[in-house]
């Protein structure tokens, strides 16, 4: 796996601080395991098919059925997740779900107190870079992963660029470090 951890849109400069590279999906695994309140938000490039990785939609729900993450559903990612039979957490602006991450007075999707960890993927890149980048200098105690196959500097933890057969490849060893199938 290559470990180019260069943003993938040109031009974007993230400053100082920049995530850290997961050179090995063993270490997204651990992160996800240790992770007392994590959530995972999806968006909706998840449910474009892809003839390489098939729909990123379906790795959601498998590593959904193997950790119980939570799923927050942006866009009209919801249509996609019912027509498969899941039904995620709660369903929202990607905006929203950003801006209430920042929020310490928010107690979650179930009042039980806020995340520790967050988990984003299928968002377009700018979008996801720019929430990420919030996340980042006002949710201090919130760590973010990104596991999407673009290197996103404002996350905690990020892929560097990944063909996609290193992307999948991936995160099929993820859901298997973390009991899915």
């Amino acid at each position: 796996m290559s470990a180019k951890a260069e943003p993938w849109q040109t031009a974007e400069i993230a400053g100082p601080k920049k995530a850290l590279v997961i050179t090995k999906p063993e270490v997204a695994a651990a992160m996800i395991k240790r992770a007392k309140r994590p959530i995972l938000i999806v968006g909706h490039l998840s449910t474009k098919t892809d003839s390489d990785t098939g729909k990123m939609i379906d790795y959601t729900i498998r590593l959904n059925k193997a950790t119980g993450i939570p799923v927050v559903a942006t866009a009209h990612t919801i249509r996609e997740f019912v027509k498969q039979g899941f039904q995620p957490a709660a369903q929202m602006s990607a905006m929203d779900i950003g801006n209430r991450l920042k929020d310490p007075t928010w107690n979650g999707l179930d009042g039980k107190g806020p995340y520790d960890v967050a988990l984003f993927m299928g968002l377009p890149y700018y979008m996801e870079f720019v929430i990420l980048s919030g996340l980042k200098h006002f949710a201090t105690n919130l760590k973010t992963i990104s596991l999407d196959k673009y290197y996103d500097p404002h996350a905690s933890w990020s892929f560097p660029n990944l063909k996609v057969e290193e992307w999948t490849q991936s995160f099929e060893t993820i859901i298997k470090k973390l009991g899915g199938n």
